[in-house]
């Protein structure tokens, strides 16, 4: 069986719980389950009559159930988060916590095509139940389609050569395994920067194949109705565009522009930063190389 170190090293584990600022007897919600090292520490500082809900889609996930009656894990997507908790009879939550990194066990399993060590199928699904697949986005999406996502989600300035360079390829025949688009990619991948680039590129396919950015948003859209008055939020994010929406929605509840103002030159925003931004320390990387892009974020609904 597969065990929680070997799933998922949780980040910045304390910090992020302890922004949650957690009441023993309070309702939480740990929307990104993965190995469950976050929820057991929730589950710690928990009385008998507190309460934890934690969602992953995976399901891989579920093999690290946690047996606690004061514990539901629900094998759904987070952005779904107000329907399954009004599902489950729970109106209003304390904390929410998220980290929105790809557990480790994603990365380490070949089949499952995250990572760029091994060769498998072109797959990124988190949800194996979905249909798109990195199949789909590198074999029939436009150039121009591949070039936004090369550029918006994998930040790089090549993405237009690169697109083109797969479109050319896969005039050819399908594109098949992560061995057949790194080789395409060759030409795009100085020896030097060739794992960052790559990661880069798979970053980018990642996320659409997960629509990661419109669920992020979606949840945290939900969060204001589900929290109470002093409830807290504890987000990890890795991907600066991530980061940006979450540091936005936490200053202004907006994704992008600015807040209206009322005649008295009030805004009306729903959290208040808590502390500042917290990254992981030297010895958290020198365990965890993955933790390296960590940034957590805490908020307060007001």
């Amino acid at each position: 069986m597969t065990t929680m170190t070997e799933y998922h090293n949780p980040v910045l584990l304390i910090d992020t719980v302890d922004g949650l600022n957690i009441n023993d007897n309070g309702t939480y919600v740990d929307v990104t389950f993965g190995g469950g090292g976050h929820s057991k520490e929730i589950l710690k500082r928990l009385g008998s009559n507190g309460r934890l809900l934690a969602f992953d889609q995976d399901q891989d996930a579920l093999l690290n159930r946690i047996d606690d009656s004061r514990f539901t894990l629900i094998n759904e997507n987070f952005r779904y988060l107000k329907r399954f908790l009004k599902f489950h009879g729970v109106m209003s939550i304390d904390g929410i916590l998220a980290d929105f990194g790809v557990s480790s066990h994603q990365f380490d399993v070949p089949e499952r095509g995250f990572s760029t060590r091994f060769e498998a199928n072109l797959d990124m699904r988190m949800n194996q139940q979905e249909e798109l697949s990195a199949f789909h986005v590198v074999n029939e999406y436009s150039e121009s389609q591949l070039k936004q996502i090369f550029w918006q989600y994998g930040e790089l300035r090549n993405a237009p050569k690169i697109a083109r360079g797969i479109v050319n390829e896969r005039s050819n025949g399908d594109i098949l395994t992560s061995e057949h688009l790194k080789l395409i990619l060759k030409k795009f991948t100085p020896p030097r920067k060739e794992n960052k680039i790559l990661a880069q590129i798979y970053q980018a396919i990642r996320i659409e194949v997960n629509q990661e950015i419109e669920v992020l948003k979606e949840f945290l859209l939900q969060t204001p109705d589900v929290l109470k008055k002093g409830g807290r939020l504890s987000i990890i994010s890795y991907h600066s565009l991530e980061d940006r929406l979450v540091k936005r929605f936490i200053r202004s509840g907006l994704f992008e522009g600015e807040p209206v103002k009322d005649v008295f030159g009030r805004i009306d925003v729903p959290f208040k930063k808590v502390g500042k931004l917290i990254v992981p320390n030297e010895d958290e990387i020198k365990l965890n190389n993955r933790s390296r892009s960590a940034k957590l974020r805490i908020a307060e609904k007001l």
